[in-house]
């Protein structure tokens, strides 16, 4: 069976998904699964964990680019085993590797290392950036936008909302909600 992972990182990424989940389609996916959920917090990626789960001897997981799937080499390792493990292989269709092969499994690691290494310039690159930015004085930070919606979390927390309804209705994170509170009570 051909399994297919779609991921993006945001909510706003729709046409992106969209993208994913049609080039999956065309490879031949007969289930995909699909989250939108950011690589860094690994434990909320749910649906890779399933199709990870999911997966049988002979099928192959597919996944359109490389980053959807692994944010870096040693997660790319750990993924990989596990599909070896389970007699599954890897296709990256944007790559053209499948790990069913010797070149393939070669490939994906050479890769796999190289963009984990561009990504880790380009993140020295935008801290040096900011840095130089907040030394001119022109790098402020994004605005606080959970302190602007303080009011608003205090008057739900009156009613006896709990703070994770409080967050999905504000649309904030949860710690922010309960920053908030403790701040008002302090």
């Amino acid at each position: 069976m051909i399994v297919g992972y779609a991921r993006t990182s945001t909510l706003d990424q729709t046409a992106g998904l969209e993208a994913q989940q049609r080039d999956l389609a065309a490879a031949g996916c007969e289930k995909v699964f699909v989250e939108q959920v950011s690589s860094v917090d690994v434990a909320a990626r749910e649906q890779l964990a399933q199709a990870l789960d999911y997966i049988r001897e002979g099928d192959t997981l597919v996944v359109t680019k490389l980053d959807r799937l692994a944010r870096s080499v040693a997660h790319l390792v750990e993924l990989l085993a596990e599909v070896e493990k389970k007699g599954a292989s890897l296709r990256i269709l944007d790559m053209g590797i499948d790990t069913s092969t010797t070149n393939g499994r070669l490939m994906l690691n050479l890769l796999g290392s190289i963009a984990q290494f561009e990504r880790e310039i380009m993140l020295e690159r935008q801290r040096e950036g900011i840095a130089k930015a907040k030394a001119a004085g022109k790098y402020k930070g994004r605005k606080p936008t959970a302190k602007a919606k303080a009011k608003e979390v205090l008057e739900l927390h009156a009613e006896g909302v709990g703070g994770t309804e409080i967050a999905k209705r504000l649309g904030i994170g949860r710690a922010s909600v309960y920053r908030i509170l403790k701040e008002e009570v302090v």
